[in-house]
């Protein structure tokens, strides 16, 4: 099944006169499963075509699906609904909430889907569980590792179950050890569930990890395979 399909997806960005293509007409297609590496150098359009697929931004022409919804010409509340049943997000920054314990934070996303105490409760601790943090979940983001709050951040976009994680830089902030340990958390994490990855890197030891990659250059793909290694 296919978990986003891009089709003939423009972005255009516009300031004063000065028009800038950021992309300018991609397909592409991510199905069930796939741990797929989008590259290319700055400026290529790969992290704008990772926000169109995460619904943090609209095409300028094509259209948008999201397991088999057109989402396209959704208003901002119904992108936001759809974001939080479909898509996790695992930022360069970590973007974790900084007066809330590693269990908080990994706890918000269920908090906005309502999901029960009881859950909630089994569903964190299996999250931190999952990524070597069971017994990190009373600590804050600044009592831990650049490498252990990643951690938490992978945590906290699998815990409402999504089809479909999206890293943005994922190891750029870390050392090769704490970068080394992110991927192999996510890989292990992709082959255990069948949750599907999609990231955005410049780092080689990150696509090698890959199973697909897909490159990109003046805002086109220019080549899609796969990766021999897997």
């Amino acid at each position: 099944m296919e978990v986003t399909k891009i089709n003939q997806a423009t972005r255009v960005f516009k300031i004063g006169e000065i028009e800038t293509k950021a992309l300018r007409g991609v397909d592409l297609s991510v199905t069930d499963g796939e741990f797929t590496a989008l590259v290319g150098p700055s400026g290529s359009g790969k992290t704008t075509l990772l926000q169109l697929i995460g619904l943090l931004d609209q095409p300028t022409s094509g259209s948008v699906f999201i397991n088999g919804q057109d989402a396209t010409n959704l208003n901002r509340n119904q992108r936001a609904d759809l974001r939080k049943s479909a898509i996790g997000f695992v930022f360069q920054f970590f973007a974790l909430i900084p007066t809330l314990t590693a269990y908080e934070n990994v706890e918000m996303p269920l908090l906005l889907n309502n999901t029960k105490p009881a859950d909630r409760k089994k569903r964190v601790n299996e999250m931190l569980e999952a990524v070597g943090l069971a017994d990190r979940g009373h600590h804050r983001p600044d009592q831990l590792s650049g490498g252990q709050q990643q951690r938490v951040a992978v945590a906290r976009a699998l815990a409402t179950n999504p089809k479909l994680i999206l890293a943005d830089e994922p190891t750029a902030n870390l050392d090769s050890e704490n970068g080394k340990q992110v991927m192999d958390i996510m890989q292990r994490l992709n082959k255990e569930t069948g949750v599907t990855f999609v990231f955005a890197t410049h780092d080689p030891r990150v696509i090698g990890y890959a199973n697909r990659v897909v490159t990109l250059e003046d805002g086109l793909i220019t080549k899609d395979s796969k990766n021999g290694k897997h």
